[in-house]
């Protein structure tokens, strides 16, 4: 029960220390405190520009609240930057480093004051940043991804003094001001015409139909990707944009690619109405824009007709197999409704969850049980059975064996389509039969010639077959392919970092993987790894215990028994490296 005259809110909190401020008072009181007022000023005004207040700052403590996690970043790397210009014309003994910690939570307010658990996990979490650093909890770093051009380094749980829970905590990287990948950056235009399809915004009354809105933004993009003399940005990067107002020229920077596809969707009843528009990112000029209305039921020739526009506006020349492929109306199904149960399937896929691979399972059977020759909702079906086996949802052989039936059963309704040979291809690898996953992986690409995933696979493939150096050449390109990518892609890269022996840079990116997704156990066991190899064994140790905390029930022998390897000898050097770290 809150006192009168107390009341709760939800806000950013920043607080700041000087690191050695006790050293630098013992040194020289009088140029500590000049050098601490003056600085204290400097970040009070930076503060109030990022619209935010001061709420107290005893001793050298400061303590400030925002409405915004985005500002709080924002202004604690502009205090930083600031700070270190300030103390660069300093002798190095008389350099006052900050320490900034930022978390988001309810506090009880009185007054001017603020009390509670978010101010003391935001005090605990500034003491875990280096001096001139800047740490921020989980719930600010969900908050600031994608939104900040700054990028952040997972450092694990933390448990901090007078707090029952651990604290995740994450460090900004000020120095890299990407949400591109480092790898990638400088690239230039590639030579063939490049394009992203953005999110088509759900123009329904219905906000649930927003599975179709983003279901036909994913089927042009895979119409689009099928055509080799298109460079096609993937899916995983346009939809980092879903919903965000956006300004076509800085996407396409940010992104790579010369045009920009813009459009939305209202779907009512049995009609449904598609707007779209085709815009030169280097100029921000509209090529060609149209309005589709249409009923439900030629919703496929609808979608056709606006692939057919963008290869007619771009001067694209199609092969003759992509003409053949293109001539073949109906070509997944031509029963809306199977269609809709697919779309609703992909919607729960793309959750990646256990509870949403089940949910995916049910719709795509009913998109099969309503048309049994839909070759693309048996793929799919196929995957979430895929999915259960590699990710341990569900250890029965019979799980990859199924995969295996429906991905040979696809193939058999239509062997031109790519993604029943790039599930086969997957299939292949976890029965340990390389050559064979690695031709079905090269047959889908050959179809679908833009898709990253299916690349970043093939990587992955000829990683654990024995080919490092051609995987990281391979990742590479899927990365320029889908430059916001997810954390698989990083994995597949570490993994072929480890085997190249490169393990620094296996070390650094397991660690951006670990960024991206925290209890993703394989990349904490290849990083365990990559630190054992590189002979680092504290740091080894402690990656070893986080997969434990992660997956209590983890074995090396379970892990050996899954693990397709090609050469026996990494695969005995591996498990090696893993029990010097201390797991069993």
């Amino acid at each position: 029960m809150i006192q009168e005259g107390f009341k709760r809110k939800l806000c950013a909190l920043l607080s700041a220390d000087v690191q050695g401020y006790s050293r630098l008072m013992g040194e020289d009181e009088d140029e500590t405190i000049r050098t601490l007022t003056t600085y204290r000023e400097l970040m009070s005004t930076i503060i109030q520009k990022h619209r935010g207040r001061v709420v107290d700052s005893p001793g050298d403590n400061l303590l400030a609240e925002f409405g915004s996690v985005v500002d709080a970043v924002g202004c604690a790397v502009e205090i930083q930057e600031e700070l270190r210009v300030r103390n660069a014309e300093l002798p190095d003994n008389r350099r006052m480093e900050f320490r900034i910690g930022i978390n988001l939570g309810d506090v009880v307010e009185e007054g001017d004051r603020i009390y509670g658990d978010g101010v003391n996990i935001t005090a605990r979490i500034e003491g875990l940043a280096d001096a001139g650093g800047i740490s921020i909890s989980r719930s600010v770093y969900d908050q600031v991804k994608g939104k900040l051009n700054f990028s952040y380094e997972y450092l694990g749980e933390h448990t901090v003094k007078n707090i029952e829970d651990p604290v995740r905590v994450y460090r900004v990287e000020m120095g890299a001001k990407s949400i591109i990948p480092v790898i990638l950056r400088g690239a230039n235009l590639p030579e063939k015409p490049s394009i992203a399809v953005l999110p088509f915004a759900n123009m329904s009354d219905d906000p649930e139909q927003e599975y179709f809105s983003d279901g036909i933004t994913e089927d042009i993009i895979t119409d689009l990707s099928k055509i080799s003399a298109l460079f096609v940005i993937s899916r995983n990067s346009v939809f980092t944009y879903k919903g965000k107002a956006v300004k076509v020229e800085e996407v396409g920077k940010e992104l790579g690619v010369r045009y920009i596809l813009e459009g939305s969707v209202r779907k009512a009843m049995d009609r449904v109405r598609i707007t779209a528009q085709l815009v030169d990112a280097t100029t921000g000029g509209h090529l060609w824009a149209e309005r589709y209305d249409r009923k439900l039921e030629d919703i496929f020739a609808l979608q056709d007709e606006v692939t057919q526009e963008i290869v007619s506006v771009l001067a694209v020349k199609l092969t003759e197999d992509e003409k053949t492929r293109r001539a073949c109306k109906c070509q997944y199904t031509c029963n809306t409704d199977a269609y809709d149960y697919f779309l609703r399937g992909l919607e729960y896929f793309h959750g990646f969850t256990e509870k949403n691979n089940v949910q995916a399972r049910e719709m795509f059977k009913k998109a099969v049980q309503i048309d049994p020759g839909y070759a693309l909702a048996c793929t799919m079906l196929g995957h979430t059975h895929l999915v259960d086996w590699t990710l341990g949802w569900d250890q029965d052989a019979k799980s990859i064996e199924r995969a295996f039936e429906l991905a040979q059963k696809s193939i058999a309704i239509d062997d031109s389509l790519a993604e029943p040979h790039e599930l086969l291809g997957n299939v292949y690898l976890w029965k340990k039969q390389h050559e064979q996953a690695i031709a079905e992986l090269e047959r889908a690409i050959s179809l679908d010639p833009n898709n990253a995933d299916w690349l970043a696979g093939l990587g992955g493939i000829l990683a654990w077959a024995d080919r490092a150096e051609e995987a990281i050449e391979i990742i590479k390109k899927a990365m320029s392919l889908n430059p916001i990518f997810p954390p698989n892609y990083l994995w597949n890269l570490g993994h072929a970092f480890v085997l190249a022996e490169r393990f620094d840079e296996a070390i650094s990116t397991f660690k951006r993987a670990i960024t991206q997704n925290p209890d993703f156990w394989p990349s904490h066991i290849l990083l365990t790894a990559s630190y054992s190899a590189a002979g680092r064994m504290e740091e080894a140790r402690a990656e070893a215990a986080e997969t434990l905390r992660i997956n209590p029930d983890f074995s090396l022998e379970s892990w050996r028994l899954k693990c397709p390897f090609k050469n026996k000898e990494i695969l005995e050097r591996r498990f090696s490296m893993l029990r010097k770290a201390g797991l069993k």
